[in-house]
């Protein structure tokens, strides 16, 4: 990937780290503690609510996964009145990437889409990290705008987390508690955001958000949408703490503690930000089979779209690294972050290529220069708010392949 000079970092743990990592002061702290994680011969088995579509463990295969999708079609066909032999309808897919208060760029152009009158309602959406967080509003559809855009403009680094002591380096799971985030999502996640979800996957959407389980190191797939139509009393909880564990950046963000049974017995699971596998993923390769087999057999497909929602900037940023243990290991994973996520929309693109579907991708461009500041800074977030929804507004020029590929 060729370098561009810019003034602007593509990691948000970067920069959370330097502003942040000295404002603690030095006290005692009791060290966490947890129950039992699930032996390793039993985690594909373990389940939080019992429902067998609840998550899908990538680990474990494709077959649970790609039957879902396969249902959701057929939910699709009937909510549609379409005969058994019909051809399946056009589908709209939606990824957001993960990319913390960057994701203020993909909410943007959610509003400006909108206004601009060509959005569809979305057929799946995905969502990792901040992408997790604005998916449920995708979701539901327009009207869930004047909802999303409070969610990045309206908050502070105060709604977000609070400052633990500097002693949580090395006696706590984090530098800071994310009790505010997760009251900030139950605020939004309410009992008609829930109701709303769970009528988009009766008629055939699907809803899915990634978080990483750390003792398996394994991405985990949940099924939100699922979840908010079981009826299960503890089904909005455990949404809201699914979104919140798709944001836990490792070491700035606490892990999200997850009770799972197996065979009547109680464990639980460490799980932290998608990101730390993947910054985006749309679908796995097995569930195009069918459309591949059509497609090699000269038989038509239903046309789909896939598109991706970047909350990043591409272009490579030049900075002069300080010799010291502190802003090496920043940098290095600042570097690390990027090219995964860069490396994301390669691998979606390329999937979409082989499977006959049309991609289209969105990212922030060069052109935004206001600086970053501080976390969840409303003088960074709100430009970026507005410079999505002005370039939506009046038709987003979609990118038809990631850049550098050419």
């Amino acid at each position: 990937m060729p370098e561009f000079p810019q003034e602007h970092d593509m990691n948000p743990l970067s920069r959370r780290s330097t502003l942040l990592l000295g404002t603690c002061s030095v006290t005692a702290c009791a060290l966490p503690v947890r129950e039992p994680a699930v032996p390793r011969s039993l985690s594909d088995r373990a389940t939080v609510l019992g429902l067998p579509n609840e998550r899908f463990l990538i680990g474990g295969g494709y077959a649970s996964i790609t039957q879902e999708y396969m249902a959701a079609l057929a939910r699709r066909r009937a909510f549609l009145g379409l005969a058994s032999d019909a051809v399946n309808p056009p589908l709209d897919l939606l990824a957001i990437s993960g990319g913390g208060e960057d994701g203020a760029f993909g909410a943007g152009l959610l509003n400006g889409w909108t206004v601009e009158g060509s959005r569809p309602v979305f057929n799946l959406v995905t969502g990792v990290s901040t992408g997790a967080l604005t998916a449920p509003f995708a979701f539901i559809g327009s009207s869930a705008d004047a909802a999303l855009k409070q969610v990045y403009t309206g908050v502070t680094f105060a709604d977000v987390a609070t400052m633990r002591n500097f002693t949580a380096v090395i006696f706590n799971d984090a530098l800071s508690d994310t009790a505010p985030l997760l009251a900030t999502i139950s605020r939004q996640l309410d009992d008609a955001m829930l109701a709303a979800i769970a009528q988009g996957y009766r008629e055939g959407r699907l809803l899915l958000i990634g978080t990483t389980n750390l003792d398996t190191q394994l991405p985990v797939i949940w099924n939100i949408g699922a979840i908010a139509n079981s009826g299960d009393p503890r089904a909005a909880g455990v949404i809201r703490r699914i979104l919140l564990a798709s944001a836990a950046i490792p070491g700035f963000f606490p892990p999200v503690l997850f009770d799972v049974e197996v065979d009547g017995r109680r464990y639980q699971e460490l799980h932290v930000d998608g990101g730390a596998v993947a910054q985006a993923f749309l679908y796995p390769t097995a569930v195009a089979e069918q459309r591949r087999a059509r497609l090699r057999a000269g038989r038509p497909a239903p046309p789909v779209r896939a598109w991706l929602i970047r909350n990043a900037r591409l272009d490579a940023n030049w900075a002069s690294t300080n010799r010291r243990t502190l802003p090496i290991a920043q940098r290095a994973i600042s570097t690390m972050t990027a090219v995964s996520g860069y490396n994301d929309a390669v691998r979606i693109w390329l999937n979409a290529e082989r499977d006959g579907i049309d991609f289209r991708m969105a990212y922030i461009g060069s052109e935004f220069t206001i600086a970053y500041d501080r976390p969840f800074d409303q003088t960074y977030m709100t430009p970026l708010f507005q410079y999505g929804f002005d370039k939506a507004r009046f038709g987003y020029p979609w990118s038809r392949q990631p850049p550098f590929t050419a």
